[in-house]
């Protein structure tokens, strides 16, 4: 058993394939003793190099009701009223402790995903006016 740091891709290759060499090894083994310290070096490796960002806070709510098979109804009572739902689902109001701590425990949300701050939404261009309609108004206040 040679084990050493995973410095490159290369090096993790090796310690996946070397993984899934010993995967059925007996806890308390030579074997089992190596698969636990490869997986933890693979874990570190893939922290440091394959970082996954956490979810947008409204869009983990949007995925926990559906999962739930339910709709912003839902929310109402745990955010607030009806209106104050709809808030925080368009970005217009952030989420508070308190519907923060709400939301962690009755829909069992990860706390770290609701703290961070809501990403902007894309915004859509605004509506044009008609152009005869402008033309009008243009000539009425001349």
């Amino acid at each position: 058993m040679e084990i050493s740091p995973i410095r490159t891709e290369s090096d993790y290759t090796a310690a996946l394939h070397r993984i899934e060499a010993v995967w059925n090894a007996a806890p308390g083994t030579s074997q089992g003793d190596e698969l636990e310290i490869l997986v933890t070096l693979v874990e570190a490796y893939e922290r440091q190099h394959y970082a996954i960002d956490l979810p947008d806070p409204v869009e983990a709510i949007k995925f926990r009701l559906e999962q739930e098979g339910k709709d912003y109804r839902a929310l109402i009572g745990v955010i607030g009223q009806r209106t104050r739902v709809y808030e925080v689902m368009r970005r217009a109001r952030p989420l508070s402790l308190n519907m923060i701590r709400k939301l962690h425990n009755q829909l069992e949300i990860p706390a770290e995903v609701l703290i961070q701050p809501a990403r902007k939404s894309p915004r859509r261009s605004p509506r044009r006016s008609h152009p005869r309609r402008a033309r009008r108004s243009a000539g009425r206040s001349a």
